[in-house]
């Protein structure tokens, strides 16, 4: 017995040790460290301007062009410049052997002998109208006929001059030669032999849908992309009447410094099809949509908590979102994202600089 109680009171104590450490291990278990609350950034939100950028495609045409213009007939004698060259305004282009010099010339000379016989004539009468030889009708009859005569030679040096600036053809402006077929010893008829365009500013011709229509105006800026470049410019005009066709209004811009974009080339083109200035923003990334409803957090400094705040939303770009209600400049907006965020969140707020 004696033994025996030896060991059954050493199980005991062994037992008694064993609940201590169980329960010292039970204790270690269920002691957990505490989750730390999330950090947010936080921001004010800012007054600023939000543009609403709609992508268009355009094509590019000079801001003038215009014909070059044959006014005579006959072979080409000399040919003074090719298609593609720059030229400038005057320039000489090609010379003919205008056909209707010659007639031109015959005309005119023909009159010039008319109006010298004339002339004598109206002389001679004189002498006898003052000596009362003849009567004032029969003077004054003569006198018309040189006044006549005078016109008809007036009339026919215009025509000469004109035939004679006809043999050579000159650039009407300065610019690149975009179409010429004038080629020497070939036989030319009076019409058109090429165009020139000008260079430098050019003209993106577009369509827009109504309400791109009535966001844009004269005077509006542009951007064009075209091969990797930017350009820059204004619209210039906007159409009021739609399309039938289309559907769509027509507008038109000035681009400036385009030399590297040839004329015909289609472009895009940006605009600002609507614009809110000087309103209240908040990041763009910090609103979001609960059945529909835009809404965002924000911080109460005074129990550390987030808050869920409906609001009204309205133009919104790639950077920032117009509040029209439900916040004020001093609100301040959680601006980033947790997992651990909601309504009534215990947060630790990290100010924007």
């Amino acid at each position: 017995m004696g033994k025996i109680g030896k060991f059954l009171g050493g199980a005991v104590v062994v037992g008694a040790l064993g609940a201590a450490v169980f329960f010292r291990l039970n204790q270690e278990e269920v002691v957990m460290e505490a989750i730390p609350d999330p950090t947010v950034r936080v921001e004010n939100p800012v007054k600023a301007t939000v543009e609403l950028q709609t992508g268009l495609t355009g094509t590019v045409t000079a801001e003038e062009s215009v014909y070059v213009i044959a006014t005579g007939s006959g072979e080409v004698l000399e040919v003074y410049a090719k298609l593609g060259d720059y030229v400038e305004k005057d320039q000489e282009l090609f010379k003919i052997d205008n056909l209707q010099l010659d007639s031109a010339k015959i005309q005119l000379d023909t009159a010039k002998i008319q109006l010298n016989d004339a002339q004598t004539n109206l002389n001679r009468m004189k002498v006898l109208y003052e000596s009362g030889d003849i009567a004032a009708q029969a003077y004054e009859q003569v006198r018309s006929g040189v006044e006549a005569a005078k016109l008809q030679v007036k009339g026919l040096q215009l025509a000469y001059d004109a035939q004679m600036d006809a043999t050579v053809v000159k650039a009407p402006i300065s610019g690149r030669l975009e179409s010429f077929n004038v080629v020497e010893k070939n036989m030319l008829s009076a019409g058109m032999v090429g165009v020139i365009s000008s260079e430098g500013s050019k003209t993106v011709n577009f369509a827009v849908t109504e309400r791109v229509q009535q966001g844009i105006k004269v005077g509006d800026p542009f951007t064009v992309e075209k091969n990797g470049m930017e350009y820059h410019g204004t619209i210039t005009e906007v159409g009021t009447m739609v399309d039938m066709q289309t559907g769509l209004f027509m507008a038109k811009a000035a681009l400036e410094d385009a030399a590297g974009i040839a004329n015909g080339s289609m472009v895009k083109l940006y605009v600002t099809a609507q614009k809110a200035e000087d309103v209240l923003t908040v990041p763009a990334n910090c609103v979001n949509y609960d059945d529909g409803e835009a809404f965002v957090y924000t911080y109460d400094a005074e129990t550390g908590l987030a808050k869920k705040v409906f609001v009204e939303d309205g133009l919104v770009d790639a950077e920032k979102i117009e509040i029209e209600s439900g916040l004020d400049y001093d609100d301040q907006v959680i601006v980033s994202w947790t997992r651990e965020l909601y309504d009534g969140a215990s947060v630790v707020a990290e100010f924007a600089e």
